[in-house]
């Protein structure tokens, strides 16, 4: 059994506050209601319909569905993608929507409740019921592959994805970052493998700050990472992105 190195790395509570440096603090323990995720894939095969869709779960705020047309036929990856802050699920869907396609993976994108993701230690608030209403909607929909889910995000969307993935580490195989502001663990379940990617000028998210103090910290905690740098600014570059894929596919 792997031995954690108990760590949580919060820049300005998941924020890059100028001039702050990245803390690390002991989170021990079972993960805590407040961070776990209860919805899991349905047994055996029911094919989805392919498409893009709306959640259809609220008014305002809601979120998007892709279906890939290969889940006609076969259980497919399923990709958690969370939006950065101020941001949408659509803003999203136009970054990301051709690797999707190409590699026949399935992608839930929730909105957050409100402008950005609640967060607390240990604690997501109604943005972590939501994803769980959300989860339980995609697999009633999507014949997902429960050894290929992903949880990923960018910016804020990434820092809430190292956040809460570990603790659900039984779920997740995969937790993706790109260009992360922090991560604060509270509890550990199941080894997930990480990936992480950050631009070398991101001037809202410095790497140096972040990325940086967050890969050495779950490399220590004998984590498998995969890490990425590029000369770019606050963004998702697509060579990211096409490898993020591909691992999620299995490529």
């Amino acid at each position: 059994m792997k031995r954690w190195t108990p760590f949580a790395v919060l820049v300005g509570a998941l924020g890059c506050a100028a001039g702050s440096a990245p803390q690390v603090r002991l989170e021990p323990g079972t993960p805590p209601e407040t961070a776990r995720l209860h919805s899991r894939p349905a047994v055996g095969f029911h094919p989805g319909t392919p498409g893009l869709f709306k959640l259809g779960m609220a008014q305002g705020r809601d979120g998007l569905l892709f279906i890939p047309k290969e889940a006609s036929s076969r259980q497919v990856p399923l990709l958690v993608m969370l939006h950065g802050m101020g941001s949408s699920a659509a803003n999203v869907w136009a970054a990301i929507h051709e690797d999707a396609e190409e590699r026949g993976v399935a992608v839930l994108l929730p909105d957050s409740r409100a402008y950005t993701w609640q967060f607390e230690p240990g604690n997501f608030g109604a943005d972590r019921a939501f994803l769980d209403a959300a989860l339980a909607h995609t697999f009633e929909r999507v014949p997902v592959d429960p050894t290929r889910i992903a949880l990923a995000g960018f910016s804020a969307g990434g820092s809430i994805a190292l956040s809460l993935g570990p603790s659900n580490g039984d779920l997740f195989r995969w937790v993706m970052a790109f260009s992360p502001t922090g991560i604060v663990v509270t509890g550990m379940e199941g080894h997930p493998s990480f990936f992480l990617a950050h631009g070398t000028q991101d001037g809202v998210a410095p790497i140096g700050m972040t990325s940086r103090a967050i890969v050495p910290a779950l490399r220590a905690a004998g984590d498998p990472v995969v890490y990425r740098e590029y000369p770019a600014g606050h963004e998702m570059p697509p060579p990211a992105l096409h490898e993020a894929f591909a691992l999620l596919a299995g490529d």
